[in-house]
């Protein structure tokens, strides 16, 4: 028998890229390659890159530089190592990466990865394989469908791809042209892959896009389905408990997603809702096309919906041209909303972005320090929503063993990590917790009943 080759996959950014990960991992599989968490003693090495973040190919090409030591080394015991460039950075640069680093064998976008095994072979005959294009066939229908052993080893939650893409075109944002146009997947597709994790004893289900609640998948009654509609219609399926769905834009928010926040149980009410800056001046300038009030009545419109529903949010500081009033607006509407979480970036160009040619720019001094201020608000607020459950009885769902003997970990609705003291085999369950203690930003807490029934274990969802 061939022996496995051994594959080490990198990713950086976002939960995009966790999902894609695991498909490329899923494509391979019947290549016989095997997951290792070590690159030196990999066959093939996927760096899975994001654009996104500050100094994304930098840290790409640092990496690089550290794999082609690896490559050597294996070359000289005997060994051929691969090395792939995915993702957005791959997109953006094509060629350009494997001019800078000629130890790269493939080079492939986000909506090829499907092509992957051949383009692997090409590199092993010709030296080195490039696909960036956006290919008309829709990628889904031909990544290879997980195993019950793959989906049972990464766990209770899991993420599905629902809408690729983005027709947005902020200034600072390098997506739609690394992504593409915004496309939905049919509603039975998806479906028929919730339905498969959920047999296999997934509970929790993230539903994720660049721009998710723009979603617009033909239903199987032939019409255009919203978010809302696909969340409805996903919570009724068998051992699905808990649904979520990130990232949001202002604009896209629909009556029919306030409606699954007010009338579905099973979706947490927890939105990650990105809104940059406080100021309309700079969000003009980023072409959110929304103003701050915009996105406070909408940030109404859910707390109307649902009382017990938290947000957070991504802001970016110093953005060309931005001023001090500008940044004191952006205090003012986190003030204003309360945030149980949030992330934010000094700006930062992107090469092709109508943002990267302003000449406006703040320093890089005045943007430490307003992005010092920005994060200790935001750091306040979240301490003060985790402090805010001590005492209280949440429900959590149990996910896996924690790092301290006998401790199991598992997230509140709000995605606040908690810890207890009982036996494994209450992963896949959602139990009660009593909230005793904080630390940092996890909980500690003891459970308040009995695990008679409340959920099925695991084990018995999957059938294992």
């Amino acid at each position: 028998m061939t022996p496995p080759r051994k594959l080490h996959i990198k990713s950086y950014g976002c939960q995009m890229n966790v999902y894609d990960a695991q498909r490329m991992v899923d494509t391979l599989a019947p290549e016989g390659f095997v997951e290792t968490a070590s690159a030196e003693d990999a066959d093939l090495v996927i760096l899975n890159t994001c654009h996104i973040r500050e100094k994304a190919s930098e840290k790409v090409y640092s990496e690089l530089g550290r794999l082609r030591v690896a490559k050597d080394e294996a070359a000289r015991a005997g060994r051929a190592m691969q090395i792939a460039v995915a993702g957005c950075v791959a997109q953006a640069e094509g060629e350009e990466i494997v001019r800078r680093a000629p130890v790269v064998d493939v080079v492939v976008g986000p909506q090829s990865y499907h092509h992957l095994p051949e383009l692997l072979k090409r590199a092993e005959g010709e030296g080195r394989a490039i696909e960036t294009e956006f290919p008309a066939a829709d990628k889904f229908g031909f990544l290879a469908q997980p195993k019950p052993d793959a989906i049972r080893a990464r766990g209770i939650s899991a993420f599905v791809t629902v809408q690729e893409g983005c027709d947005k075109f902020c200034t600072f944002c390098v997506v739609p042209y690394t992504r593409g146009a915004e496309v939905s997947r049919p509603v039975a597709k998806i479906v028929e892959d919730v339905k498969r994790l959920a047999d296999n004893g997934v509970r929790e289900l993230t539903l994720i896009g660049q721009n998710v609640n723009a979603y617009h998948g033909e239903g199987p009654d032939g019409q255009t389905w919203p978010l809302g509609r696909l969340l409805e219609h996903l919570a009724a399926i068998p051992g699905i408990a808990r649904l979520r769905y990130s990232t949001s834009h202002p604009r896209d928010v629909d009556d029919s997603l306030i409606a699954a926040h007010r009338d579905l149980g099973a979706l947490m009410p927890f939105v990650h809702l990105p809104v940059q800056s406080g100021s309309d001046r700079i969000l003009a300038a980023m072409n959110r096309k929304h103003t701050a009030d915009d996105y406070r009545r909408v940030i109404d419109r859910f707390r109307t919906a649902r009382q017990d529903i938290a947000f957070s949010s991504d802001f970016i500081v110093g953005f060309p041209g931005e001023s001090e009033q500008d940044f004191l607006a952006t205090l003012a509407l986190v003030t204003q909303i309360g945030y149980a979480a949030a992330y934010s970036f000094k700006y930062s160009a992107r090469p092709g972005t109508p943002a990267a040619d302003m000449q406006e720019m703040v320093s890089p001094a005045e943007m430490d320090q307003r992005l010092e201020r920005l994060q200790e608000l935001i750091d306040s607020q979240q301490s003060a929503f985790n402090k805010a459950a001590i005492g209280s009885t949440v429900d959590v769902l149990f996910e896996r063993p924690a790092r301290k003997p006998g401790q199991i970990v598992g997230r509140t609705a709000y995605l606040q990590p908690a810890h207890v003291m009982a036996a494994p085999d209450i992963i896949g369950q959602i139990l009660p917790v009593r909230i005793d203690s904080l630390e940092r930003y996890s909980f500690l807490g003891e459970l308040v009943t009995p695990r008679k029934a409340r959920e099925p274990a695991l084990s018995q969802a999957s059938g294992a």
